[in-house]
């Protein structure tokens, strides 16, 4: 995390709003917002953690995917330069992004896991760093400023002994007729950054349709859960432990409203961290995993919605 904290009582004052304004509008108390860190040396920070806790060094990584929503600069992607960062020795492992914007981290998770199967990869390194606090709307939308934060998690993934543990199931879906309902329109080849100057400059701001987005999640989200836990063969009872995508305090009520597992089962950090974009999964196993929430067989289901849309989750039993 980066060292800076701000509470929505500081950004009450900064922005004029009466005391408890954004807290109750956003539901998020306090982020991390980055000041003197920068996104790859968030990212580097946690990919040493992780390689520290599996007991693996630089010279045993063969594979490392950035998961980033947002990435470091336009070209090239953003695992190679972390690669470098890690000293990992050129040609020694092959690094690239995988966007799917706040479900990177499952989608590079995935990925990783299947080169892994298919003997492609022996020790991969996933991560996601986020700087989340840049381009929002504080003049239209202070509410949905209000919910991000900064941050950056890595894990670390190789065969499990036979019996040890697995993925039991992975599904993502797409619905792209709202599309437009969370997007940043510039940087990329939309607009001309030197013939639609206006136009790029307009859209180089963060926006969301938070009502497109709540009806599109209470249409199809409770059957794409009841899917996946089929794909792996689990009852709502059998899951141990929920980890989910910190959209929104408010969108993670209404995720246990509809798919029905206790609140107490949901790992819920939106309110002290904010929507961290795909950093938020990994970072909140992270902290489930150090207050002691997983072990050995624990049966964790991770769920996410991202930009696009599209809905993302994994199965996977400790």
């Amino acid at each position: 995390m980066p060292t800076k904290v701000v509470l929505s009582e500081a950004l009450d004052r900064r922005l004029g709003f009466p005391a408890g304004h954004l807290e109750r509008l956003s539901g998020v108390r306090s982020r991390h917002v980055c000041e003197a860190e920068d996104q790859i040396g968030l990212a580097v920070a946690a990919a040493r953690l992780a390689m520290e806790r599996a007991a693996v060094t630089s010279g045993d990584i063969d594979l490392v995917l950035g998961a980033c929503g947002i990435p470091y600069q336009t070209l090239p992607s953003t695992a190679p330069l972390v690669m470098r960062e890690l000293s990992i020795p050129d040609g020694a492992a092959a690094a690239f992004d995988v966007n799917a914007t706040c479900l990177s981290f499952l989608s590079a998770l995935e990925l990783a896991a299947g080169r892994i199967a298919a003997g492609q990869s022996r020790t991969a390194l996933v991560f996601s760093s986020e700087i989340a606090s840049r381009a929002l709307p504080w003049n239209d939308q202070p509410d949905v400023a209000a919910l991000f934060g900064d941050g950056a998690a890595a894990v670390v993934l190789t065969a499990a002994p036979e019996g040890a543990g697995a993925i039991r199931a992975s599904l993502m879906r797409t619905y792209p007729s709202a599309y437009g309902a969370c997007e940043i329109g510039a940087g990329g080849t939309r607009f001309d950054f030197v013939r639609e100057a206006a136009e790029f400059a307009a859209h180089s701001v963060f926006r969301m349709d938070g009502k497109e987005l709540f009806r599109v999640t209470h249409r199809h989200f409770p059957r794409f859960v009841d899917d996946l836990l089929a794909a792996a063969g689990w009852t709502p009872a059998d899951v141990d432990l929920v980890v989910p995508h910190q959209a929104s305090p408010l969108a993670l009520e209404h995720m246990i409203e509809q798919t029905g597992m206790p609140g107490a089962r949901v790992v819920n950090i939106a309110a002290r961290f904010g929507n961290q974009i795909a950093a938020s999964i990994p970072t909140a196993l992270d902290i489930a995993w150090t207050e002691g929430r997983i072990t050995r067989g624990t049966r964790l289901l991770l769920l996410g919605t991202s930009a696009g849309v599209s809905f993302g989750g994994m199965a996977i039993e400790v």
